[in-house]
């Protein structure tokens, strides 16, 4: 999966620091240019350090919990599992992977979403330590609201492009 979420997550990068910046310029009342140094090496960290470090965990995790093997996928709840378990690591079901990617994808995003709120967190307190922690802690679960939303969109408009042909 990590193979399918990382274009989506670089399409959105710029995306990203432009809603990230702008905010920063609303919740924070700071400049463009403050807001813009830190949105970018925050979201570098998250993207090249945060998502790939975490997708290795939630695989380990995912092998611990019986993951790495083949289940059948007659019933619902078998499929449920399946997708949910294995949404770091997809087992090729080849005649579900149309429904299995997205749906994996959007699992991935929850993990995703706190690590990134984590890591960009550290990056913005060192960046604007004229602002209170509060408010910087505050600024990054909105601004990661917003941000996630547009992978979501993203994550939706490529299934849609590269799956409905």
């Amino acid at each position: 999966m990590v193979a399918v979420e990382y274009p989506v997550m670089l399409l959105g990068f710029v995306p990203i620091v432009i809603v990230e910046i702008a905010v920063a310029r609303w919740r924070l009342g700071i400049t463009s240019r403050h807001a813009m140094k830190a949105a970018v090496l925050a979201n570098v960290a998250s993207t090249v350090l945060g998502f790939p470090l975490l997708w290795v965990l939630l695989v380990l995790l995912q092998l611990g919990l019986g993951g790495g093997r083949s289940y059948g996928l007659q019933m619902w709840w078998e499929k449920l599992y399946a997708v949910t378990v294995q949404a770091p690591w997809l087992i090729p079901y080849e005649n579900d992977l149309g429904w299995m990617i997205p749906l994996a994808g959007i699992y991935l995003l929850v993990p995703a979403f706190f690590v990134s709120v984590w890591v960009e967190r550290v990056i913005y307190r060192r960046f604007w330590p004229e602002i209170e922690k509060e408010r910087v802690n505050r600024f990054c679960w909105v601004t990661h609201y917003f941000s996630y939303a547009v992978l979501l969109i993203l994550g939706a408009l490529c299934y849609v492009i590269r799956f409905k042909k």
